[in-house]
């Protein structure tokens, strides 16, 4: 089974594998061909980089096209947010309203994908793995 990335893997596979624990690390190199990112995580990162904080800085460490091109490199599968995508219920909702973590789940239940993360809201949910 192939495996969607939550946008904080994308983050940390782009710009900052540093951040990834042993575990991580581990699970991620003994599966490099099952990686697919998602177009709702590129588009989460460009909102969260064109944000600003009331300090002015950005609330997203990595630019989106910097991101891309980083990420283009690696055997990694981009996902398209199809309209099928937008119109689909998840079965199994989510225990909180982040438009963005239940539009990644929509898209490993259409694909039959499972959604690696460390969201403490989501490790429960059927659609998802952690490390």
């Amino acid at each position: 089974m192939s495996i969607l990335l939550d946008t904080h893997y994308v983050y940390a596979l782009a710009a900052n594998p540093g951040w990834l624990t042993d575990a991580e690390r581990r699970f991620m190199a003994s599966h490099p061909e099952r990686f697919v990112v998602s177009a709702v995580s590129v588009w989460e990162i460009r909102l969260k980089w064109s944000a600003l904080r009331t300090t002015g800085e950005r609330k997203g460490p990595l630019e989106p096209q910097h991101a891309l091109h980083l990420l283009s490199g690696q055997a990694i599968r981009f996902l398209d947010l199809t309209p099928t995508h937008a119109a689909s219920v998840l079965l199994h909702p989510v225990p909180h309203r982040d438009p963005f973590d239940e539009l990644l789940l929509v898209q490993a239940q259409a694909e039959g994908l499972q959604l690696l993360t460390r969201d403490r809201l989501l490790i429960s949910h059927p659609l998802t793995i952690s490390v």
